[in-house]
């Protein structure tokens, strides 16, 4: 991973933190103005091949978001700005979601990039991980969203920058561990 990649994810990874921090010193104006600047350079490089390859709702999201950072910049709201992790969380279901209602499933489709021929059992599984992914997201975003309106700058930056990674770590290592059984069970 080139380092240019590396400190754009580590800033994405970081959000939180930058913005408590970024709150001491400047209007939530500057900060949602950065944050869409940062959205729209992420995805200039490979803009041509990323448009064209983004689905309807790819677009809907990118564009909720961009449109979250527009009202926050006219507004100068702090509560606009801290309630971003929560439309990323809502993005997020919606993608996960609507590929549950249009198949292949999400996780399916990242797991055919590994092995294209995926059993039915395996179209099953992967059908039920991102079940799994989409409640995870309700409760982020619910939560995201309560420390946004009610918690305290601190609260919210523990949550959105440390607690919210922690649980997304433990269930990919959760599923991780659940997949190498079911794996072992099904070749023996």
């Amino acid at each position: 991973m080139s380092s240019a990649k590396l400190l754009r994810t580590a800033l994405w990874l970081v959000y939180p933190l930058v913005v408590y921090f970024g709150l001491q010193v400047c209007e939530p104006r500057t900060l949602a103005l950065l944050l869409a600047a940062a959205l729209l350079l992420r995805r200039r490089r490979d803009a041509g091949r990323l448009l064209f390859g983004l689905t309807r709702i790819d677009h809907a999201v990118l564009a909720a978001l961009l449109a979250l950072a527009a009202l926050t910049a006219l507004t100068n709201s702090e509560t606009l700005l801290r309630l971003y992790p929560a439309a990323v969380s809502l993005g997020m279901l919606l993608l996960f979601g609507l590929s549950l209602r249009f198949p292949p499933s999400m996780v399916e489709r990242f797991a055919r990039l590994q092995e294209p021929e995926l059993p039915p059992a395996g179209v099953r599984y992967t059908r039920r991980v991102t079940q799994v992914w989409c409640a995870f997201f309700v409760a982020n975003g619910t939560f995201a969203a309560w420390t946004a309106l009610y918690a305290s700058r601190e609260q919210w930056a523990l949550y959105n920058g440390l607690i919210a990674y922690l649980l997304m770590g433990a269930l990919f290592a959760g599923e991780w561990l659940v997949r190498r059984r079911v794996r072992a069970r099904s070749m023996a």
